[in-house]
């Protein structure tokens, strides 16, 4: 029994040692190829880094980390077969990340990549490859954030339908659901924007990581703006009234009592601005007698205003805002029933319509534009003197300027909008003369009832 217990004692001592030495074999090994890696000699670092990978797995994430960008440098430097071979090395390591550092990787960002990677090589079938993106889009949506990526998966589904493949209704479901995530994108780089702009314009300090958060949000807005624009190019005619039409024409009948098809064919319709055609008051009607909702409601006021009758279509669609659960979708509500109000001379209530739809969509600049120009028409009858008249146009440069920054579509007509009312408003001589001080405040009365402060000059 002693001679068992020592025997036991020994082998767990041996077994112990055996694991510290492997242990320091790990260490070791990682040192080399890190210090190489870190000084970004990549072709050194390749094959050390590759042996830790395979000897010691889960020694590091770091071995990950600097395998990715070896495994890049490989690629960039090699062509045909072999470049290849190390594209599909590096899919291998990432996966291999997944599985053994879960909880510090990200499963839609290595999804995301994956699938990029294959794309922009070419390496599958248009099928394979849109699966990939698809595959990100459904087990991982949330951090499916990709700007090239998302314009990959309709891309992807666009030429598919070209080749025969799929139909064009199958287009118009993957452009929804891909134009519904930059969206969410939009508002959420948008929404962090907010504060940090308001911050900036009353000349608080902003600190290093603010600027920083400033900076990173708006190359985000303007990434993704740009894949918008990318993907309602490749959208293109295939989304006009002339396709529409019949498309939906030829399935009504069949489809009238179908709830979702109706309700897919009001929004894309309506969205398209095919409202004179008989087919979409079939449509409309026809929902809204099965199912009352955000659209059909919103496609009544659409027939009511084109009909002259403003004040019905502000009835349906207030409605329509109310029963609107999509933010997007709301905003756009909100924003048509502001223009109702500004086009009536109703300045006050446009605003609040628009402060509604910012509210739904931080990111819809064309909101605070439209603020910005009536606040500059408001000019001559919102101050008392000529000093605090002009000033009203620090105010609208201060919201046409918010609507640059939120919103990179629009940016050079808001920049412009915003330096055309800094020019009407008072220069640092009238600010002189006028005994003035740059913060100070300026109250701004009549609809607008709002603060500007004098620029600093």
């Amino acid at each position: 029994m002693k001679a068992r217990f020592i025997a036991l004692i020994t082998g767990a001592v041996l077994g112990s040692s055996v694991l510290s030495a492997q242990s320091n074999d790990c260490a070791t090994m990682a040192a080399l190829a890190y210090d190489d890696a870190k000084a970004k000699n990549y072709e050194a670092a390749y094959e050390p880094l590759m042996k830790v990978r395979e000897e010691c797995p889960k020694y590091s994430l770091a071995t990950f980390q600097y395998g990715e960008r070896a495994l890049n440098y490989k690629i960039e430097n090699a062509e045909g077969a072999e470049k290849e071979q190390y594209i599909e090395e590096l899919i291998s390591l990432w996966e291999e990340r997944l599985e053994l550092f879960p909880n510090k990787t990200s499963k839609g960002k290595i999804y995301s990549d994956i699938a990029q990677l294959r794309y922009d090589n070419k390496i599958g079938t248009k099928e394979e490859l849109y699966n990939a993106f698809d595959k990100v889009y459904t087990e991982d949506r949330e951090n499916f954030t990709s700007p090239k990526g998302l314009y990959a998966y309709f891309d992807l589904m666009v030429e598919m339908q070209d080749a025969g493949d799929r139909e064009l209704q199958d287009v118009f479901d993957n452009y929804d659901k891909v134009m519904e995530k930059i969206e969410e994108e939009e508002n959420d780089a948008a929404e962090r924007l907010a504060p940090l702009l308001k911050k900036q314009e009353e000349g608080e300090e902003l600190t290093s990581k603010e600027k920083k958060q400033i900076e990173y949000a708006e190359i985000n807005l303007k990434n993704y703006n740009l894949v918008k624009g990318s993907i309602n190019a490749k959208l293109g005619a295939r989304a006009d009234c002339d396709n529409l039409i019949p498309l939906y024409k030829k399935d009504f009948e069949a489809k009238k009592s179908d709830v979702s098809w109706l309700q897919n064919a009001n929004a894309r319709l309506s969205a398209k601005d095919c409202t004179e055609d008989p087919l979409f008051f079939q449509v409309s009607e026809a929902l809204h007698q099965l199912e009352p909702s955000a659209n059909s409601a919103y496609s009544l006021g659409q027939l009511a205003e084109a009909d002259g009758d403003r004040a019905k279509a502000l009835e349906y669609y207030n409605e329509a805002a109310e029963l609107e659960e999509d933010p997007n979708d709301q905003a756009r509500i909100y924003y048509r029933i502001a223009t109702n109000y500004k086009e009536r001379g109703s300045f006050s209530q446009a605003r609040n319509y628009y402060r509604k739809a910012l509210e739904a969509k931080p990111s819809l600049g064309n909101a605070y534009l439209q603020i910005s120009n009536m606040i500059a028409q408001s000019a001559n009858n919102c101050g008392e003197t000529t000093f605090d008249k002009r000033a009203v146009y620090w105010l609208a440069a201060d919201y046409a300027a918010r609507a640059a920054r939120v919103d990179p579509s629009i940016a050079s007509n808001a920049n412009q909008t915003a330096t055309a009312y800094r020019g009407r408003a008072p220069q640092k001589s009238d600010v002189f003369q006028g005994g003035r001080s740059a913060g100070e405040a300026i109250q701004i009365g009549c609809w607008i009832g709002e603060t500007v402060r004098i620029p600093q000059m």
